[in-house]
């Protein structure tokens, strides 16, 4: 049972509100409902979710927004953001990613494979407590806090893009493939394609020096420090 884990449900559509509500609290998730994504916002910066379930077309504020908000609040960072939508476009899965998105579920949702997934979530997060701190002088990645600290600035990661750079960093010198990234940071059970992959290297490369991340051509990515 994941008693005392909070998870905020955000959907317009009240049938599938009641459906996740129900299907949870079976399972001892606290629940939290929201029917647009200023509603969502302004409730999760009151309860602090642990896990946010977000559709993306919605009034007043929809998910691609609401999630952005959701990663520009320190005391969400560590909410873990699922999209939920109707839209299987390859774009918008890329969209949801690049707002700040850890997971993403295509309607219509099957509370077996919801729970499944939440529970995958839920042992991962155990294990990155466990984890330790990173230190390369001008960086530092610090796996409990879930702080990067570049040349003394604190820099913001969106928490896919966390887990890429830690496990790259981690590994100075070892070349990950995509698949590799794909098993280690989105898991087996979830599709994202290498367009995924490549939107969150860019913005890694972003904060920090991007000569730090190389790409090794055909083959994947691996974490090199500068001489």
């Amino acid at each position: 049972m994941a008693s005392n884990v909070k998870v905020l449900v955000v959907d317009d559509e009240e049938d599938i509100l009641e459906l996740l509500e129900y299907n949870l609290q079976k399972e001892g998730y606290e629940v939290y409902k929201a029917k647009n994504g200023k509603e969502a916002l302004d409730l999760a910066l009151k309860v602090i979710p642990d896990i946010v379930l977000l559709d993306i077309m919605m009034p007043l504020m929809d998910g691609i927004q609401a999630c952005q908000e959701m990663r520009k609040e320190p005391t969400l960072d560590g909410a873990y953001i699922i999209f939920l939508t109707a839209r299987i476009e390859e774009y918008s899965e890329i969209a949801g990613f690049t707002a700040g998105a850890d997971d993403y579920l295509s309607k219509p949702i099957k509370p077996g494979a919801l729970l499944s997934r939440l529970r995958s979530v839920l042992k991962r997060k155990e294990k990155e407590a466990d984890l330790e701190e990173l230190d390369y002088g001008s960086l530092n990645i610090d796996r409990k806090s879930f702080e990067v600290t570049y040349k003394g600035e604190k820099i913001h990661f969106a928490r896919k893009e966390f887990e890429l750079l830690y496990m790259l960093a981690s590994n100075p010198g070892k070349v990950f493939s995509r698949n590799d990234i794909l098993d280690n940071i989105w898991g087996n059970d979830v599709y994202v394609g290498d367009r995924t992959i490549d939107v969150h290297i860019r913005k890694i490369r972003e904060k920090i020096d991007p000569v730090l991340i190389k790409t090794i051509k055909g083959v994947g990515y691996k974490f090199e420090l500068s001489n």
